[in-house]
């Protein structure tokens, strides 16, 4: 009889069980966030490179083959490729490689993208940084089909502030992933002419 009275009596109120929860929940994806920033903005490269020759001077960007259900983001991210290697490098880039001049031609496939909610606003428990994963396989060849880079599991992660929720990241037809294919293609671009 006593302990039950006792056990009452200590038994901690629901409502700040709850909001201890969500801040644990909030301290863990902030740590998880932090860990991925620090662990170098969270790509890999584990392809393979050679230098790329000096008598190329037309490289054919084919169309990305898109394997996941996220609609015509292939478009998005083979724009920003040809637009970042326009802007960063003194290649010319046709879209084809029926093109006699093509020297080398890159081609790839998105293999999967996911996003991730990684921290959440306290007061209305909203998604409002989402970390997102891209997977794809790269392949840059020259016209004789030697292999100057190549990457079959490339991995691009980047972390996202965003002001609507987790289901509506990937519908939005604007800036998320417009800013996302940008950074992509930036990252992708560097590692090939790097020769990582």
């Amino acid at each position: 009889m006593h302990r039950d009275r006792r056990a009452r009596a200590y038994k901690p109120c629901a409502a700040s069980a709850s909001a201890a929860r969500v801040l644990a929940r909030a301290r863990c994806a902030m740590l998880l966030l932090i860990a991925c920033v620090a662990a170098g903005c969270g790509y890999t490269v584990a392809g393979r490179a050679t230098r790329i020759p000096p008598d190329v001077h037309t490289i054919a960007v084919l169309p990305l083959v898109n394997k996941t259900s996220t609609y015509r983001i292939e478009q998005r991210m083979t724009s920003a490729v040809v637009r970042e290697f326009l802007e960063r490098t003194k290649y010319r880039i046709v879209p084809t490689d029926n093109d006699a001049d093509a020297d080398a031609v890159l081609s790839g496939e998105i293999s999967s993208i996911e996003a991730s909610a990684v921290t959440y606003d306290y007061t209305t428990g909203r998604a409002t940084t989402m970390l997102v994963t891209v997977t794809m396989k790269v392949r840059l060849e020259d016209r004789d089909h030697k292999v100057l880079y190549e990457n079959d599991n490339y991995v691009f992660r980047q972390p996202y502030e965003i002001s609507t929720d987790v289901n509506s990241f990937f519908q939005e037809e604007g800036p998320a992933l417009d800013r996302m294919s940008q950074d992509f293609a930036s990252r992708l671009v560097a590692d090939v002419l790097e020769n990582f």
